[in-house]
């Protein structure tokens, strides 16, 4: 299994498609989140195209014309990988390739792919190639590539049909083997847990969607060297570290993965573990790009995932991050009509407003 599908600075062309039921606002804004996943996976875009449809063409998902039309411009910029904005069955992405004469992936296998290279800890690696043979496993189909070696007809339908079977089996083998293991790392990370309740430390885990700035506010206030860049998913592997509060003591500050539009569900379900930091914490810290236009989709994003994973009734404080970035933008605490905060405003990166941050946490 190739884990890192897309090489350093592959030529690649993307196609975003939807239904004509869709808003055409929203299609055009996964496009635009789709080539941040191409540059996020070390990939120059070299082309776009959007094509809205009546339905789906149940051999190739787009029409045959756009397909011819997508052909020329993979030759016209020597592009090396088609990426298409929605799940593809195996027998079209076969379909594709044979036609185009590239690679072709879609978005799931995009964010497999990235997720593969930026993987760092033993679980994260056991949860990403978990996720990987469980998307394989849904694709499988009579015939693919390792069969198509084979030549003659007659005869040769019962060794294909063994070799399909051969590949359904070891997959499942190997991933019962990948979850007796990931047992017991959480096995492991229980042990962790259950200590910090009998210490009665608390837990605050930040969430968002991804590039929101949680690494990087995550690193101002624990003084740590977290990797945070300004990409799609740069952290992946989720990091925990121990800070001093004036008044409350110490408490335990959780960063995770973040949060992007359609997350596959074969991540969410191999990240259920890892993201056990964010159902059992005692406040989510919500952290929230203001500066992005699509502010309040993003939100919606965040709180569909967090229903998903069981975490959407753990208390949450808003904390809206990047003011520096506004044109008026001013560090201040939020409150509902009790006095209670309910959100921060501040800057990461200049570090305006994250004491506010530390007093309302106290």
């Amino acid at each position: 299994m190739n884990k890192a599908q897309i090489k350093q600075s592959e030529r690649v062309v993307v196609i975003g498609v939807g239904l004509k039921s869709e808003p055409t606002s929203e299609i055009k804004e996964n496009l635009v989140e789709l080539e941040e996943l191409v540059r996020a996976a070390n990939g120059e875009v070299v082309g776009s195209v959007i094509q809205i449809l009546q339905s789906w063409n149940p051999s190739t998902l787009i029409g045959t014309g756009k397909v011819e039309e997508i052909k020329e411009m993979v030759l016209e910029a020597r592009a090396d990988v088609v990426v298409v904005d929605h799940q593809l069955s195996g027998v079209q992405a076969r379909n594709l390739e044979t036609t185009i004469g590239c690679k072709v992936f879609d978005r799931n296998q995009l964010i497999l792919d990235i997720f593969a290279q930026r993987a760092q800890t033993y679980e994260g690696k056991l949860q990403v190639e978990l996720a990987q043979l469980r998307h394989i496993s849904s694709r499988l189909v009579r015939g693919w590539t390792h069969l198509e070696r084979q030549k003659g007809g007659i005869g040769m339908r019962g060794p294909g049909e063994t070799q399909l079977e051969t590949d359904r089996r070891l997959i499942r083998e190997k991933i019962a083997n990948i979850l007796g293991r990931l047992e017991k790392v959480e096995k492991q990370r229980e042990q962790g847990r259950r200590a910090r309740v009998r210490n009665a430390i608390p837990v605050v885990s930040l969430v968002g969607y991804t590039n929101a700035g949680k690494s990087t506010l995550f690193n101002r206030m624990t003084q740590s060297k977290v990797y945070a860049a300004d990409q799609l998913f740069a952290t992946l592997d989720p990091t925990l570290r121990r800070i001093e509060l004036t008044k409350l003591g110490p408490i335990v500050l959780a960063d995770t993965v973040g949060f992007i539009r359609h997350l596959p569900h074969d991540l969410v379900a191999a990240f259920k573990a890892t993201l056990q930091e964010t159902r059992e914490a005692d406040l989510q810290l919500h952290v929230i790009d203001c500066a992005d236009e699509r502010v309040q989709d993003n939100i919606a994003q965040v709180d569909e995932v967090l229903h998903e994973i069981e975490a959407d009734e753990v208390p949450q404080l808003l904390v809206y991050n990047k003011v520096d970035c506004l044109p008026e933008g001013i560090p201040r605490i939020e409150r509902d009509d009790t006095g209670k905060p309910v959100a921060v405003w501040l800057s990461a990166l200049t570090g305006e407003g994250t004491d506010l941050l530390l007093s309302v946490l106290d």
